[in-house]
């Protein structure tokens, strides 16, 4: 018997040009020139160059008028940005050529970023254009400590949604194999217990310490991070000298692949490439998009021309159809390419211009502790934008102010209120946690209370549970894994 059912699904469909200004939103500026250099290779019909008014035919007319209008509506990207206008918020800032002799001091990259050197051995290792693009956007999910912290099945979904890219779980977990054996070693691991061993199997495997530290990381893993050796001595039968050869192996792996310090914004500025630039002038500050490599765009007037051309000769329009479909074809990416490069600047101007506002105590002297609390929620409501849409200009974006590079998720963090009353930044509170565990005793570390009454009594009334999560934000372990072996 057969059992029928009726579902209905909602889903949401984006058009191409939509998903180019995804795509484009999360390029910073040190990746964007390469982005544009192959937009400009693969479409003949765009060009370098200031834009020109295109010449009209009626080719429109005669390839399908209602289609094109079709197009037009659903090519708007008013339709990704919320179905709402975008606000006139502080849009208007001074980003014209005129900046360029300024810009002659700003620092510019001069080697290779984390991911773009993941990348390039990664290229190395591969034979085909797919298992380069799956590689590549799986290296673009790891962070900057060299963690894969997106589930495998989520980028099968987001690949399939945004790029229209089909795959399964298997052919990801391959791609991911590969990359996992790039350098750093330890690289793309899922968690902590991942990246060890993914150290581990990268040394001299004849060595007793490093077979027994497998085995402990492999079957104990949970014990050995609870510091509880004893147990683990006595389930495999070995004495405190084995121990402690596998406790010193493990000191020896690097936990943070990626190579990033416990401070993530102290990176030097001469391998950054900032997005945005905050200049200081007689009238107050000034915002300007870093646009000193990215050419200007235009749609290739030879290309209008020829669809002109065959759209007069009606029988060789006929005869010729594929021919004015390339044409056509090619001509539509580039007007798409050219108004979600200038859609793409707007909503980073935007973006960045709602920061400085809310920051705007900060941003005048550059004090840390001027910071408000600010999450992507009210930045998204200071614009219009979606929260998403705020989220991608945020993240692996850079501005360069008179006081420094910082990256912009810098500036977001969460609030609290003190015992007077006053209402600080999260930033703050984590500063006086990275304080007390810098100078705590190492033979008996601060636990997570003690550091709860620390705070308490500086004003600041908060919970166990949350002193423990800045912590862990901070890649700070329990205070057990902190003492000192002797």
């Amino acid at each position: 018997m057969l059992d029928q059912k009726l579902q209905q699904k909602l889903l949401q469909k984006l058009s191409p040009q939509q998903i180019q200004m995804i795509k484009l939103l999360e390029v910073p500026a040190m990746q964007m020139e390469e982005r544009i250099k192959k937009e400009l290779e693969e479409n003949p019909a765009l060009e370098e160059g200031p834009e020109e008014e295109e010449v009209q035919g009626d080719e429109e007319d005669e390839v399908d008028d209602d289609q094109a209008e079709r197009e037009q509506d659903e090519f708007a990207l008013d339709d990704y940005l919320n179905d709402e206008d975008i606000p006139d918020y502080r849009l208007q800032v001074n980003n014209t050529s005129k900046d360029d002799e300024r810009r002659e001091d700003i620092p510019y990259a001069a080697g290779s970023s984390f991911h773009e050197n993941l990348i390039q051995q990664f290229n190395l290792r591969t034979d085909t254009d797919r298992e380069d693009l799956l590689g590549e956007y799986i290296i673009g999910n790891i962070d900057d400590d060299g963690y894969l912290r997106r589930e495998v099945e989520n980028m099968v979904d987001d690949l399939a949604f945004l790029q229209n890219i089909t795959t399964d779980v298997n052919e990801l977990s391959a791609i991911l194999r590969i990359i996992q054996d790039l350098e750093p070693a330890g690289v793309g691991a899922r968690d902590l217990r991942e990246c060890l061993l993914l150290q581990l199997e990268r040394k001299d495997q004849s060595l007793p310490s490093v077979a027994l530290a497998k085995m402990v990381l492999t079957d104990y893993f949970e014990e050995f991070s609870r510091r509880h050796y004893e147990k683990i001595m006595n389930r495999i039968g070995i004495g405190e000298g084995e121990m402690k050869s596998v406790i010193d192996e493990v000191l020896k792996l690097n936990p943070k692949p990626g190579g990033t310090v416990s401070d993530p914004y102290a990176r030097s500025a001469q391998h950054i490439i900032p997005d945005f630039i905050l200049e200081q002038s007689d009238s107050g500050l000034e915002l300007s998009l870093n646009n000193r490599n990215i050419p200007e765009l235009k749609v290739s007037r030879d290309y209008s021309e020829m669809l002109e051309s065959y759209s007069r000769d009606k029988k060789s329009g006929k005869q010729n159809r594929d021919a004015i479909m390339f044409v056509k074809q090619k001509l539509d990416a580039a007007r798409w390419f050219i108004d979600a490069m200038r859609q793409r600047q707007n909503t980073l101007l935007l973006t960045m211009n709602a920061i400085l506002e809310y920051q705007k105590d900060y941003f005048a002297e550059g004090d840390d502790t001027r910071l408000k609390p600010m999450i992507l929620k009210d930045v998204a409501e200071m614009t219009g934008l979606d929260i998403s849409t705020v989220s991608r200009v945020a993240n692996s974006k850079y501005i360069q102010t008179h006081f420094g590079i910082f990256p912009l998720k810098f500036f977001f963090s969460e609030g609290m209120q003190t015992d007077a009353g006053d209402e600080v930044s999260t930033r703050e509170i984590k500063r006086i946690l990275q304080e007390c565990l810098s100078n705590e005793n190492k033979r008996k570390p601060l636990t997570d209370e003690k550091l709860t009454e620390i705070l308490q009594e500086k004003g600041y009334q908060i919970a166990r549970r949350t002193v423990a999560k800045y912590r862990e934000q901070l890649n700070i372990p329990v205070a057990r894994m902190r003492k000192e072996i002797k």
